[in-house]
C-alpha cells in the first residue's frame, strides 16, 4: 500500500493514508516521498473528502475509516484493481509469484531491466537498494510486479495477482502459507491456477519444477513454459564457490553466463535464474541480464547488515516460513563458517501465530548455534524442538538484555520478523556502542 501511494504520488494526486504500527524502510520512504501517514483509523482522516479511496487487504468491516467509507457512500477500490486500472493497462507486467523470494527476485528482474537500458516500472514488497525506493512508474512499456497470492480486500477474496494481467510471469516456487485465509494448499493452488488462465498465448510462464506448481499447470496452462530448475531443457545454476555467490547459469544444457553476486545462498542463486530467465523474455540477452547482477547491491531487510560493533554483526530478515529461515541460516553459515550464529526469531505473520508451521521450525533453525524468540504471552504456545539451544521471551527489553548478556566478538546475530520486532535491531546495535564504548 505504500508503493501504490508513490505511484500516485509520482501520477500527480494529493496523496494521504491511514495505517498502523508503521515502521521503516516503508515510514521513512513515505516521509521522503512527502505522503502524509496517519497512526490509526477514524472518520476525521477523510475530510474533505477524497475523490478516491484505495483500501488495502488488512481492513475489515467495522474498521472505523472503512465503515465512514461506506456510510457516506465513498468511492473506494483495492489497491490491486487501482494499480491494474491506473497503472498496468496497455503495459508489458512482468510479474513474479511464488511463497518465497517474489520481493528479490522482483528487485533483480527490475535492476537487469534497468542495467539494460529499459527504464521499467516497477511495485515491489521491499526496498531494492539499487533504487532505494519500492515503487515508480517508469517510462517504457514494461513494469515489474512483485505478485501477491493473499487475498485483495474485504469485499474482494480474489487474490491481488489475478488483477495484474502479466505478459511474462514467473512461478517461483508454491508451498503452503497464509492460513489465516486459505485452508489447504488446494485453495492456493487454484488461485494460481487463475493466474495462470490471465497470461496470454504469445505470453511466458516459467516456474519452478515442483510438485505443487505441476499440479497447477496440469489444470490448464495455455502460453509457452520454461522450467527454472531442469538440466535439459530450462534453466540451472552452478556453484562456483562455497557461499554460492559465483556461479554459472545454464539454459537447455549450454552455458550463458555467469553471475558475481554479493547475495550468498542456493536460494538466491534460484532468485537470479528467474529475474534471468523473464529478463530475457522481455529481450535483455542473457550474458547481459548475468553482468547486471554482479551491480545489484540486494534488498532491505533481506539479511541485510544493519551493523557491525566489536565484531559482532547484526542481520535484519524478512523470513517468516520455515523454509525461508532455513534458507537464509543456511546462505549465512556458508558465508560466515564456523563464527557463532544466534538466530533471533519473532513469529509474526498470520500464520506463523497460528502455529501451523511449528513443527518444522525446529528443523529450519538446526544450522543456528543458539536460537531465541520472541512472542507475547496471549500468542504463545509451546516452540517444538527440545533439543534446541532456545530461551522464549515475552518481553523484547528482556531479550535485548539477554542478548547483551551473552553476544560475544565474532557473533553473528541473524533478526528474523517480517515486521518491524520493536527496533531490536537498531536498539541493539546502539547498546552494544555503548557498551563498547564504555570498555
Amino acid at each position: 500500500m505504500g508503493s501504490l501511494a508513490v505511484l500516485a504520488k509520482q501520477m500527480g494526486h494529493h496523496v494521504s493514508g491511514s495505517d498502523a504500527n508503521v515502521y521503516p524502510p516503508m515510514s521513512t520512504q513515505l516521509e521522503q516521498q512527502g505522503i502524509v501517514c496517519v497512526e490509526g483509523y477514524n472518520a476525521s482522516q477523510l475530510e474533505p473528502e477524497p475523490d478516491m479511496v484505495v483500501i488495502g487487504n488488512a481492513l475489515s468491516r467495522g474498521n472505523p475509516a472503512v465503515e465512514a467509507v461506506l456510510n457516506q457512500g465513498l468511492a473506494y477500490t483495492s489497491g490491486a484493481q487501482w494499480l491494474a486500472e491506473q497503472v498496468l493497462a496497455k503495459r508489458w507486467v512482468l510479474a513474479v509469484a511464488g511463497t518465497h523470494g517474489k520481493t528479490t527476485s522482483s528487485s533483480m528482474l527490475a535492476w537487469i531491466l534497468e542495467d539494460a537500458g529499459l527504464n521499467p516500472g516497477f511495485l515491489i514488497g521491499g526496498v531494492p537498494q539499487n533504487f532505494n525506493i519500492s515503487a515508480r512508474l517508469g517510462d517504457s512499456p514494461f513494469f515489474v510486479v512483485e505478485a501477491d497470492e493473499y487475498d485483495t480486500a474485504f469485499f474482494d477474496k480474489r487474490s491481488k495477482f489475478v488483477h495484474y494481467h502479466p505478459h511474462t510471469l514467473v512461478c517461483n516456487n508454491l508451498e503452503y502459507d497464509h492460513a489465516d485465509i486459505f485452508p489447504d494448499l488446494a485453495a492456493i493452488q487454484r488461485q494460481f491456477h487463475h493466474l495462470i488462465r490471465t497470461v496470454p498465448g504469445n505470453g511466458k510462464i516459467l516456474y519452478l519444477q515442483q510438485n505443487s506448481l505441476k499440479s497447477v499447470l496440469e489444470q490448464g496452462c495455455w502460453s509457452d513454459t520454461e522450467i527454472l530448475n531442469d538440466s535439459e531443457t530450462g534453466w540451472l545454476s552452478h556453484s562456483l564457490n562455497a557461499d554460492g555467490s559465483h556461479f554459472q547459469v545454464f539454459f537447455a544444457g549450454q552455458l550463458q553466463g555467469e553471475v558475481h553476486s554479493i547475495l550468498p545462498g542456493k536460494h538466491n542463486q534460484h532468485n537470479a535464474l528467474a529475474a534471468i530467465a523473464a529478463a530475457r523474455h522481455a529481450g535483455v540477452p542473457t550474458a547481459i541480464a548475468c553482468e547486471a547482477l554482479g551491480q545489484f547491491k540486494g534488498v532491505r531487510r533481506r539479511l541485510e547488515l544493519r551493523g557491525e560493533i566489536n565484531q559482532i554483526r547484526v542481520y535484519d530478515d524478512f523470513a517468516h516460513h520455515p523454509t525461508a529461515i532455513a534458507e537464509t541460516l543456511a546462505a549465512l553459515r556458508a558465508r560466515v563458517g564456523s563464527k557463532r550464529i544466534i538466530a533471533v526469531l519473532e513469529p509474526r505473520s498470520n500464520t506463523m501465530k497460528l502455529g501451523v508451521h511449528r513443527g518444522k521450525l525446529a528443523a529450519s533453525l538446526q544450522v543456528a548455534d543458539l536460537v531465541r524468540v520472541y512472542q507475547p504471552a496471549e500468542q504463545s504456545w509451546e516452540f517444538p524442538g527440545e533439543h534446541l539451544p532456545i530461551a522464549q521471551f515475552h518481553q523484547i527489553e528482556d531479550l535485548l538484555a539477554h542478548l547483551l548478556s551473552e553476544l560475544q566478538p565474532g557473533d553473528q546475530v541473524l533478526i528474523m520478523s517480517n515486521g518491524g520486532f520493536g527496533n531490536l535491531h537498531q536498539r541493539l546495535l546502539d547498546a552494544l556502542t555503548e557498551e563498547h564504548n564504555i570498555f
